[in-house]
C-alpha cells in the first residue's frame, strides 16, 4: 500500500529523535566562570650565604703633597729658572726677586745700629761718672735694641727674595717670568710631589663598617691600560653626606705606577670581607611609592612582604628586613599578579611562562 506524505514525515521525525538521545551533552568550556586557576610563577628562597660585596668606584688621581708658592715681597722677578714639568730638588733656588732696595734698607739700618751702640757706650761713661741720668741711659739702650730688631726684620724680608723649593718633585703650573713686576702674595709657580698620588671616591654607608684604614685595594687606571695597581685605603671620612648617603674613602697608591698621572681617571676595586648575610634574587624585588616589597608564597597563594634591603651583590641583594630564611618570593610571573592570589610553582625555564589565561610571566 503506497505512503502519504504525512506517514512519511512523521517517519523522519521519530529517526532523528533517536539519534539526539544517543549523543552525549556537548562538555563545559575550559575557563568558565566559577572555576578557579591557579597563577604561573617562578619563584627562590631567601637563604643565609658567606658572601663578600665588591664594587668599583671612579675617582681621579690627584696629588697628596702639592704646593702653590707665591712671593713674601713684592718686587721684580729677577730669575725663575723651572717650567711645567721640570723635577725640583728639596730647598732648591727656583725664584729670585731684586735685592737692591731692601739692601740699601738694610745698610740703612745697620748704619742706625753703629750709631746707636756709640750712643750706648758714651751715655753709659756719663752715667759712671754721675754726670748722665738713668733714665738717658735707658733711652739709649731701647734706641739700640729697636735698631737690631729692624735689622733682624730686614734680613728677614731680603730672605723672602731667594724663593726654595720645600720638597722634592715636580713643577706643574708656572704663572709668571722674568722681568714681571709681582705684587706682594702673587701665586708664581705649583709645585706637586709625583710620588704621592691617591684618589678619593664614594662608598655607600652600607659598605662602609665592612673597610678598613691600611687595607689593600685595587686601582685601575684607564690611561695605562687593563693592567690592576695595587693601592690601600689611606683614610675613611668620618661623616656620611646626609643627601647621599655616601662617605668618602681615600686611596694611596703605593707604588706609583709609572705614566700616572695627577688629573687621570681611575677605578677603584672595593671588596669587603665575608659575612654571613640574607640574600634574594634582585629579580623579586617590587616598587610602589610606600617603598620596596616582595610577593612571598604562603600556603600556595601570593603575599606581599615589604622588605628593607642592604648591598646588591651581582645578582642579589641583602635583606635586611621582611624575609626569614627559606621564605620562597615570586621572581617571574607578576603580570596580574596580587596578594591573596592562588599560584602554581612552576620550574625555571629560559622561555617565557605562559599561563592559562595565555598571560606571559615577566
Amino acid at each position: 500500500m503506497p505512503m502519504t506524505n504525512r506517514m512519511v514525515a512523521m517517519l523522519v521525525v521519530a529517526v532523528f529523535g533517536l539519534s539526539a538521545c544517543d549523543q552525549d551533552p556537548a562538555p563545559k568550556s575550559v575557563g568558565s566562570k566559577g572555576e578557579s586557576k591557579a597563577h604561573l610563577v617562578e619563584v627562590a628562597e631567601a637563604s643565609r650565604q658567606s658572601l663578600h660585596h665588591e664594587v668599583v668606584r671612579t675617582g681621579t688621581l690627584a696629588a697628596r703633597r702639592s704646593v702653590r708658592i707665591f712671593n713674601q715681597e713684592e718686587g721684580r722677578i729677577d730669575s725663575l729658572t723651572v717650567r711645567e714639568g721640570d723635577m725640583v730638588k728639596a730647598d732648591q733656588v727656583i725664584v729670585e726677586m731684586d735685592r737692591r732696595l731692601l739692601s740699601a734698607e738694610h745698610e740703612k739700618v745697620l748704619a742706625t745700629i753703629k750709631q746707636a751702640e756709640r750712643d750706648v757706650a758714651r751715655t753709659r761713661e756719663l752715667w759712671r761718672k754721675k754726670v748722665a741720668t738713668k733714665e738717658r741711659l735707658d733711652i739709649a739702650e731701647t734706641a739700640l735694641r729697636v735698631a737690631e730688631a729692624e735689622e733682624r726684620l730686614i734680613k728677614t724680608r731680603l730672605g723672602y727674595l731667594e724663593i726654595r723649593t720645600p720638597f722634592d718633585g715636580v713643577v706643574t703650573e708656572r704663572k709668571v717670568e722674568p722681568g714681571d713686576v709681582a705684587q706682594r702674595y702673587s701665586h708664581l709657580l705649583t709645585l706637586a710631589d709625583p710620588q704621592s698620588l691617591y684618589t678619593k671616591v664614594s662608598v655607600s654607608e652600607l659598605m662602609l663598617p665592612g673597610l678598613k684604614t691600611g687595607a689593600p685595594v685595587e686601582v685601575r687606571i684607564d690611561a695605562l691600560g687593563e693592567g690592576r695597581w695595587p693601592a690601600q685605603i689611606a683614610r675613611i671620612h668620618p661623616v656620611v653626606d646626609p643627601r647621599t648617603r655616601q662617605g668618602v674613602v681615600e686611596v694611596n697608591l703605593t707604588p706609583v705606577p709609572q705614566g700616572a698621572l695627577a688629573g687621570q681617571l681611575c677605578r677603584v676595586s672595593l671588596r669587603t670581607p665575608e659575612i654571613e648575610r640574607l640574600v634574594m634574587p634582585f629579580a623579586a624585588m617590587r616598587h610602589d611609592r610606600e617603598g620596596s616589597y616582595v610577593f612571598a608564597i604562603v600556603d600556595g597563594k601570593a603575599d606581599i612582604r615589604r622588605v628593607r634591603t642592604g648591598l646588591r651583590m651581582d645578582d642579589r641583594v641583602e635583606v635586611l628586613e621582611g624575609l626569614q630564611h627559606g621564605d620562597k618570593v615570586v621572581v617571574r610571573g607578576f603580570l596580574d599578579l596580587m596578594s591573596g592570589k592562588t599560584v602554581k610553582i612552576v620550574p625555571p625555564k629560559g622561555r617565557m611562562v605562559k599561563d592559562e589565561n595565555n598571560g606571559e610571566a615577566r
